[in-house]
């Protein structure tokens, strides 16, 4: 029977609480979240994980599935705020309450299923867990940190979903724990010798009373009844090739990543155009990863859990009269590097004090403010590059993952990655649903990149 994307339906067959294998200590049971904590984003992270099922005689998830109870129970014990929940806004209580762990199924074949999820994307989302759903700012710190979702197909294929807060860590907190936590599953590591994270930032960084650093955020009129959808992109290394042939006149030789994103984004302002009829501004928003970058901060934060990230703010501005040309590939790559340099020398100061203060005025000076990320006449984006991150080889015992996807659905995003095949990059394109179409009919884009 063909495959039905209308009677596939998730069906939870059970659900508890995993908490640590060892109590947490009285003296750390109320954990302070850092001032980068506070800045970052309220919204729930699902990444979803899609393994496929044995091919001979190796091992399938329901063989494993002590294992990956009792190895997450050992990675709580590391960074322990995971199990723990909100008290408020600067703290979290960490009295093992559990890290929410569902089990669910589904009736159909992961390969027919995978099938429609390169025809559209968004039916991953059925293997997120519920509450990542309905998470918003009225309901997000009630709400478990971490939720993982295990949806077992009927061929014994698995999808792996893992949520997170995002107040409480950012990407690279998270991948590091689901990859340490594979790890310790597939070597049965012992606790005692579990030590890959650590949690300071908010020694160096104390939260603050944010009312007196940033200016508030302005309401936009738009986002909340919107559509988005996402697409799937991949371009393989000898498209990267031509590209660097396009930009072989800049006088630094850019990454795959800052090319890539340069025509992402120069792709999203050429779409604007066409939909509004003249070039408007556009904000992009790049992460950019302080742990290595500021040669200021303690050497013991460069494996941090928690948030140490922000986004570098690259402007695009167009020409008199607002019907000016898009300018050329290279001016965009150019933009993306020097604005991430910008950004770094800025913020890479002697003291934590003055890293706060000229984080919360980048904030003020593009983020919040009217004239930018708080106007409704200015395009706002985002690109994420998670290549080289270790969630390509998250092996629980049962392989590497075949697909990836990432969340969340409510902003105009762009997250690239290393591909499943090890040969180029994919992108996960988010946006809204009238604005998809015309992004996929740039010329670029239908050059560079196959859907």
């Amino acid at each position: 029977m063909a495959f039905q994307k209308e009677n596939m339906k998730v069906e939870i067959i059970s659900t508890k609480f995993i908490k640590p294998s060892s109590p947490t200590p009285n003296h750390l049971q109320n954990y302070k979240l850092s001032f980068f904590d506070q800045i970052t984003d309220l919204d729930f992270l699902p990444v979803v994980l899609f393994y496929p099922p044995p091919t001979n005689n190796t091992s399938t998830y329901a063989s494993y599935e002590e294992k990956i109870e009792q190895s997450l129970s050992k990675i709580i014990t590391h960074v322990y705020p995971i199990a723990g929940r909100f008290i408020d806004e600067e703290s979290i209580s960490c009295q093992d309450q559990g890290v929410k762990f569902v089990k669910a199924k589904v009736n159909n074949k992961l390969n027919e299923f995978l099938e429609e999820v390169h025809k559209d994307v968004n039916l991953a989302l059925i293997c997120w867990p519920q509450e990542a759903w309905a998470a918003d700012e009225s309901n997000l710190f009630t709400l478990p940190i971490v939720i993982v979702q295990i949806t077992e197909f009927a061929c014994g294929g698995v999808g792996l979903s893992v949520s997170n807060v995002h107040t409480a860590m950012d990407a690279y907190s998270i991948f590091n724990i689901i990859n340490e936590w594979s790890k310790v599953c597939r070597l049965d590591i012992p606790v005692e010798k579990i030590d890959f994270m650590t949690l300071n930032l908010a020694h160096v960084f104390p939260s603050r009373d944010l009312s007196q650093l940033l200016l508030p955020r302005i309401p936009l009129e738009y986002g909340m009844n919107e559509k988005f959808v996402a697409k799937k992109l991949y371009i393989n290394e000898d498209s990267v090739s031509r590209l660097r042939e396009r930009v072989k006149g800049l006088s630094f030789n850019p990454s795959r990543v800052e090319i890539i994103t340069a025509l992402l984004w120069r792709a999203l302002i050429g779409a604007s155009q066409k939909k509004h009829g003249y070039l408007r501004r556009s904000l992009m928003c790049v992460p950019v990863n302080f742990r290595t970058k500021l040669i200021s901060l303690p050497h013991e934060v460069e494996k941090s859990f928690g948030n140490l990230v922000m986004d570098a703010p690259v402007k695009f501005v167009p020409g008199h009269g607002g019907n000016y040309q898009i300018p050329e590939l290279h001016e965009f790559v150019k933009l993306i590097r020097d604005s991430v340099k910008e950004t770094i020398s800025s913020v890479d100061k002697s003291s934590p004090e003055d890293v706060v203060h000229a984080v919360a005025n980048i904030c003020n000076e593009n983020f919040v403010s009217p004239e930018w990320g708080g106007n409704k006449e200015v395009d706002v984006y985002g690109c994420s590059s998670l290549c080289r991150f270790p969630i390509q080889e998250v092996d629980f015992g049962w392989g590497r993952p075949c697909l990836l996807h990432f969340g969340s659905r409510h902003a105009q995003y762009c997250w690239l990655y290393d591909a499943e095949s090890g040969y180029g990059i994919c992108v996960q394109v988010d946006l809204k649903e009238d604005n998809m179409h015309l992004f996929e009919c740039d010329t670029d884009i239908k050059d560079f990149f196959e859907f």
